[in-house]
């Protein structure tokens, strides 16, 4: 008997990161020593006090029962309070926001709440491959916008607006930007709310990196009226390394978190009480923890530019977040081609920046989740190797 894939998977492929950690394991396998800068999973630890938090609640009475679709009351208030103290916006516990296992399940969850098919869904280009797929499952029809360096790597919301935009129900945004490190200011936020609202598009920030080499956190919230016509999806895994707790969120009016709910109820039972536990004890962080890891991640970035300046790459723009974001020499034809050679020659692996949309072909990204000690041998590796001379 043969049961064929439902149709919708017919658009969309296996995550890149997939395939190559496969190739990268064989790799390893047959004696290679890889170093992986690919991945922005980080490697650092959480607070402490996450720690304990969970260690205690273990024996706590159901604490290993289901718990509520919505999370406990406690953890919406502490997201509550996350936002006020550090974006300086309000949202009310019950109603205006929903913890999620993860933002990425977030994003898939906003994507069939409220996607018809045949809908358009604006996704930036470069940007997260999972907006994309998330639409293609829904459904939905991809309308990629461009991201230029010349513009910062910002929307260019002029540009946008000259096309027929009448069955766009969806733009994701993503600030600060992965993969280049663009980060809007409050006149891009106030423009991109003003575009929703002229042509009633539900917009959609993405926002896990604020935290992370940023002077301050930001959020599409702090925009007036930015509730009527956006969601905002926020992240435990870069602000506070806890990438495999799969913690995250989404804020935004009261109808639209009902309408996400309605969707998640139907997909699992509630999360662990235990990493709920713990992530209100990360919640309660002060900045000075934030301050000493991005002091880890400057140090890192440091280095990342130097294997950058070896490969003769050029980095345009001020970034922030845990990539680093350079455009290849123009001997090379992509940068697929040089990443491949990296790997070969160096046995180093560095993102190619066309997984992200074929703006980001001549682009690519380290990750900084590595040591120092990591970096400055990838570095060793590549000015051994004069890759820049290939």
């Amino acid at each position: 008997m043969k049961v064929d894939p439902a149709s919708r998977l017919g658009s969309v492929e296996e995550y890149y990161f997939s395939r190559k950690l496969q190739e990268i394991e064989q790799l390893r396998e047959a004696g290679a020593d890889i170093i992986n800068l690919g991945i922005g999973s980080p490697d650092l630890s959480p607070p402490p006090q996450v720690i304990t938090s969970l260690k205690e609640s273990l024996g706590l009475p159901n604490v290993h029962r289901y718990q509520s679709y919505r999370g406990v009351p406690e953890l919406r208030s502490a997201f509550a309070n996350w936002y006020r103290r550090f974006y300086q916006v309000e949202l009310k516990a019950e109603t205006e926001l929903l913890p999620l296992i993860g933002s990425k399940e977030g994003i898939m969850h906003i994507s069939m709440a409220f996607l018809n098919p045949g809908d358009q869904v604006l996704v930036p280009n470069p940007g997260y491959p999972a907006y994309s797929a998330a639409a293609k499952l829904a459904g939905a029809v991809v309308r990629p916008y461009l991201l230029r360096p010349e513009y910062g790597w910002l929307p260019d919301i002029d540009q946008i607006e000259k096309e027929d935009l009448s069955a766009v129900k969806i733009m994701w945004i993503n600030n600060p930007h992965m993969p280049t490190g663009a980060q809007a200011g409050p006149e891009i936020f106030q423009q991109l709310v003003s575009f929703a609202k002229r042509n009633n598009i539900l917009l959609v920030n993405d926002n896990p990196y604020s935290f992370v080499l940023s002077k301050k956190p930001t959020s599409l919230m702090q925009t007036p009226d930015a509730k009527e016509v956006a969601l905002e999806l926020n992240s435990l895994s870069k602000s506070h390394h806890m990438a495999g707790w799969r913690v995250g969120m989404v804020c935004g009016s009261a109808e639209k978190i009902n309408t996400i709910l309605r969707f998640k109820s139907n997909m699992d039972s509630g999360q662990f009480l235990g990493i709920q536990k713990a992530a209100m004890a990360a919640l309660d962080t002060d900045q000075s923890w934030h301050d000493q890891q991005n002091q880890i991640y400057l140090r890192r970035k440091g280095i990342a530019k130097k294997i950058f300046d070896t490969l003769n790459c050029k980095i345009e723009n001020a970034q922030v977040g845990m990539f680093l974001w350079a455009r290849i020499p123009q001997s090379w034809k992509n940068a697929y081609d040089l990443s491949d050679f990296i790997l070969k020659e160096a046995e180093v692996f560095i993102t190619p920046g066309g997984i992200f949309g074929d703006r980001g072909d001549k682009y690519l990204r380290i990750s900084l989740c590595s040591p120092e000690e990591v970096l400055v041998e990838a570095l060793g590796r590549i000015e051994a190797q004069k890759i820049e001379e290939a």
